[in-house]
C-alpha cells in the first residue's frame, strides 16, 4: 500500500514554479571555523525574519565531510528561491545594505543597534574564499525523507556537461531509474540544477549540480539490471554527456525555512 501511495505521488505531484538557489562554497581561513560557526549562529534569527518577510524561501548549511582537496569549501549554503526575481531582489538587498536593518529588527531589545553593525560588517572576515553559484533546477524527484535535522547527510557532486543530451538523458532516462528506487524505498532525493551565473572565482568547469539524498545501504539502481544491454548503452550515452567530479559528503548544521 504504502508504494502505491508513493507512485501516485510521483505520478501527480508537481512543483508550479521553477525553483531556484544560491550555493556558497566557503573556505574558510585557517582556526577560523569556530568564528565562522559563531556567525552563522547570530544570523539565524536573521534567516527566520529575511524568510518571514519573503526575501528568501529557506536557508540550509551544511558542513563538508569528504575530503575535497587544499583548495576545497568546508562549509555549504544553500539559499533557495521561487523565482529569479525574488532571487535578484535578494541579491540586490546585500548590495544595498538593506540585511543591516534586517538584523537590528531581528535583535530588536536583544542586542543593540551598534553591536549588530560590528557583527554584520565583520562578516566574510573569516573566509579565505567564497565561490558563488546561482542555479536552477532542471529536474528533481519528490522529496520522501521527512524534514531534515542537523546531523543528516547529503550529497553533492559538481558536474560539467559534455554535450546538448545532457540534461534530456539525465531527465528522460535517469530520473525514472531514482524514482523507481525511491519507491521502494532505497532513495530519498535527487534534484539536477544548472548554473546560470557565478562570481568571479567562482569555478567555470561546473555547469550542474546533483543533489542526492541516499538510504543507508540503498541504491539508485537497485533492482535495475545494470548487465542488461539497454542499460549499458544508456550509461556509455551518460558517460559522454557529462564529467563528474567525486561527489561530496555534507552535514547538515542550520536550517531556516
Amino acid at each position: 500500500m504504502k508504494k502505491i501511495i508513493l507512485l501516485l505521488t510521483l505520478l501527480f505531484t508537481f512543483n508550479a514554479s521553477a525553483q531556484y538557489n544560491i550555493l556558497s562554497a566557503v573556505q574558510l581561513n585557517e582556526g577560523a571555523e569556530d568564528q565562522y560557526l559563531a556567525l552563522e549562529a547570530f544570523m539565524g534569527p536573521v534567516h527566520d525574519l529575511a524568510i518571514e518577510k519573503g526575501i528568501q524561501n529557506w536557508q540550509t548549511v551544511w558542513k563538508v565531510t569528504s575530503e575535497t582537496g587544499e583548495n576545497g569549501p568546508h562549509y555549504i549554503i544553500n539559499t533557495g528561491f521561487s523565482s529569479k526575481e525574488q532571487l535578484d531582489a535578494h541579491d540586490k538587498s546585500w548590495a544595498d545594505g538593506d540585511w543591516l536593518a534586517v538584523a537590528i529588527e531581528a535583535y530588536k531589545g536583544k542586542i543593540s543597534a551598534r553591536r549588530v553593525e560590528r557583527i554584520m560588517n565583520d562578516l566574510g572576515s573569516e573566509s579565505k574564499e567564497r565561490r558563488n553559484y546561482h542555479l536552477k533546477t532542471v529536474d528533481r524527484t519528490i522529496w520522501a525523507g521527512g524534514t531534515l535535522e542537523p546531523g543528516d547527510t547529503f550529497s553533492l557532486t559538481p558536474t560539467q556537461a559534455q554535450n546538448d543530451d545532457f540534461e534530456n538523458y539525465e531527465s528522460l532516462f535517469w530520473k525514472p531509474y531514482v524514482e523507481k528506487a525511491i519507491i521502494n524505498g532505497k532513495h530519498i532525493y535527487w534534484r539536477l540544477a544548472k548554473v546560470y551565473e557565478r562570481n568571479e572565482n567562482a569555478y567555470e568547469g561546473i555547469t550542474h549540480f546533483f543533489f542526492n539524498r541516499f538510504v543507508e545501504g540503498g541504491s539508485m539502481t537497485d533492482g535495475v539490471p545494470t548487465d542488461s544491454f539497454k542499460f549499458k548503452k544508456l550509461q556509455e550515452g551518460l558517460n559522454a554527456a557529462s564529467q563528474h567530479s567525486d561527489p561530496i559528503t555534507l552535514e547538515l548544521v542550520s536550517r531556516h525555512n
